[in-house]
């Protein structure tokens, strides 16, 4: 059966950043984990499938091979060594061809073991990301609600060892624990990784049953996440050591959890301030008020002025957004609209004639066309 696109296999552009590709993957293999999925024959194909495609993409040697030939050369580089007739793998050789003269540079630090297949020092674990969805209210006021995670954690019956209790990995006999090898080829010296141990240093002859001999299971955790106030949609929240667990006795990734802000019906908020509008009566604007506003921690006491025009914007000092890098606090704005009375009867009607004899205006005496 041919294989499907690598790009739809991930569910990304062909133009996706290396970003994209890498929570693209991790969001595919925590759905279709064979840890999370037991005896599910179906979801284990499709987790071969996603890492296979990774794998791939993830390198931007091998991406670019495969955007320019498609599936052809990781099919066939094996074939070629076998059908070469000679004492060495001419793989490289034939990838060198189809690369062409431009990338000869890349092609010599793959042949003098310029990129290293394989590390057994101590490895920094994966970041992981997490989105959270806030209120307008909770992103001011900030809050620490509890997130359910999805992520490896050190086998509890080998205790991340990999090995069944009662044995421990040994030092790999291939390569003296150093995970790599040394393959001549003619003049040429080629460093690559242990086929034995793959590069681990270590060979585990009995696999601890819990885990496979990975020394990680899949794990669901619940985690309370601080959230500060003044939050806004794409604020990032890092949880250091509470990501991937590292390799060969390396530390922890992060967690940075990112939040989105729902809007809000009344307010809206610009930077760490907030704007909104609120209607006057006629009277209120003509003889002024002290009126009840609105804002994200209750109500606030503005004076409007006699004489208030609809549109005009007043300033409530510190009653906006508390800024993320310091103290202090943006403020809010509120724009007033003039609401007119609506279905008048006759008297109100005679005295809103009186009052324009007794106050003649003419607002449109300055208008041009």
């Amino acid at each position: 059966m041919a294989k499907r696109d690598y790009y739809e296999v991930l569910g990304v552009e062909r133009t996706a950043a290396d970003r994209e590709i890498r929570r693209a993957y991790r969001r595919l293999a925590r759905k279709h984990h064979p840890d999370v999925n037991p005896g599910d024959p179906q979801a284990e194909t499709r987790f071969k499938e996603i890492t296979e495609a990774y794998e791939v993409l993830r390198d931007p040697e091998k991406r670019r091979h495969y955007d320019q030939f498609g599936h052809q050369p990781f099919a066939s580089a094996s074939a070629e060594g076998a059908e070469s007739g000679f004492g060495f793998d001419v793989g490289p050789f034939a990838e060198f061809g189809r690369r062409g003269f431009g990338d000869i540079g890349d092609f010599l630090s793959d042949i003098f073991g310029g990129r290293p297949e394989a590390s057994t020092g101590p490895q920094r674990g994966e970041d992981l990301h997490y989105s959270i969805d806030l209120n307008f209210e909770d992103a001011i006021r900030g809050l620490s609600p509890e997130i359910t995670l999805q992520k490896h954690a050190p086998c509890d019956a080998c205790q991340g060892s990999g090995a069944e209790s009662g044995s421990a990995p040994e030092t790999c006999r291939e390569c003296g624990g150093s995970g790599r090898r040394q393959v001549s080829r003619g003049i040429v010296s080629m460093a690559s990784a242990c086929p034995r141990c793959q590069g681990s240093g270590k060979v585990i002859l009995r696999p601890c049953r819990s885990c496979g001999g990975k020394g990680l299971v899949y794990r669901t955790e619940r985690l309370k996440v601080k959230i500060p106030p003044g939050v806004d949609t794409g604020s990032r929240i890092r949880l250091a050591g509470m990501g991937e667990p590292g390799k060969n006795g390396g530390p922890p990734g992060d967690l940075y959890v990112t939040t989105r802000v729902q809007p809000h019906s009344l307010f809206e908020r610009k930077g760490d301030n907030i704007h909104c509008t609120i209607p006057i009566t006629i009277t209120e604007a003509s003889l002024g008020a002290r009126v009840q506003v609105p804002t994200v921690e209750g109500t606030a006491t503005m004076v409007i002025p006699p004489g208030t025009s609809s549109g005009q914007v007043f300033r409530l000092k510190e009653k906006g957004v508390p800024h993320l890098k310091g103290g202090g606090r943006g403020d809010e704005y509120v724009t007033v609209k003039v609401v007119v009375p609506q279905n008048l009867d006759e008297r109100s009607q005679q005295l809103l004639r009186e009052f324009a004899r007794l106050n003649p205006m003419e607002p449109r005496r300055d208008l041009k066309v």
